[in-house]
């Protein structure tokens, strides 16, 4: 009768503190990766501004996937001086933008917008 009466107390005293321990969450690998892919993916599209040659203009960066490989589309644009647009496709994600910029100056050129001195330092 001893051991039946030391196992209900224990019984009873687990089902009255039971409710006062704080839940229990599992371990989930989304928990851990999601933040992490989300930063990286995030991380594929850039906008910012530029100068070239005393004009302000904006690029734009955004990744492609060709079969399976990522690349990145970039593009420049100058609204305030020119309808041009500088394009370029890459899988350099560092060099996307000075590809672009390139484009853009060596139709600015071909254009007369610029003067092949303005240009040279661009087009290095």
């Amino acid at each position: 009768m001893a051991l039946s009466s030391t196992f209900l107390s224990a019984v009873l005293v687990v089902a009255l503190v039971a409710p006062l321990a704080p839940p229990c969450h599992g371990f989930s690998l989304k928990d851990l990766f999601v933040p992490v892919i989300k930063d990286q993916v995030s991380d594929l599209w850039r906008t910012g501004d530029i100068d070239l040659v005393g004009h302000s203009c904006t690029y734009n960066v955004k990744p492609d996937i060709d079969g399976f490989e990522l690349y990145f589309i970039g593009s420049v644009t100058c609204p305030g001086w020119t309808t041009l647009r500088g394009e370029s496709n890459t899988r350099s994600k560092s060099g996307v933008v000075n590809a672009a910029v390139k484009d853009f100056i060596q139709k600015a050129l071909k254009a007369g917008l610029v003067t092949e001195e303005e240009a040279k330092p661009h087009l290095v």
